[in-house]
Order: structure tokens, then sequence, then C-alpha cells
């Protein structure tokens, strides 16, 4: 996995979830991560709400559009 450019705001993407994962990376804030394999091939860790966190499996397809959160579908 290779962090050349790092999600913004305005990005597009669309993939299949590969891994989830969670963890305190400053001590006190629980992060929630999802892997995603998107679908111009490369691999990416974004981060996402926990609500969202918890309705994913692995195989479930996530969707960005500029200015939105991902989404499932």
């Amino acid at each position: 996995m290779s962090k050349t450019h790092e999600a913004g705001r305005d990005d597009a993407w669309e993939g299949v979830v590969t891994h989830l994962s969670r963890g305190m990376l400053d001590g006190s804030n629980m992060y929630h991560f999802a892997e995603v394999r998107r679908a111009d091939g490369p691999t990416a860790e974004v981060r996402i709400g926990r609500r969202l966190w918890k309705s994913l499996a692995i195989g479930d397809r996530l969707v960005k559009r500029p200015g939105a959160d991902p989404v499932k579908e």
C-alpha cells in the first residue's frame, strides 16, 4: 500500500473493502479505517466513521463522491 496522495474532500473513487481496522492513534480517540482496493487498481486505507465501519463487511463496495463522505453501495 502506498500513500502517494492523501485523500481529500474533493476526491472521487470507488472500490471493494479488503480489510477493516481501528485504533487509538492519539491515545484518546478511536479511529476507524477500511482498506479499499480501488477500481483503478491501487489499494488505499481510508478513514471512515464508526457507524459506516460497523455496517461494513469484507467484500462490500464503497463509493466516495466529491464533497461527500464514503458510502456503502
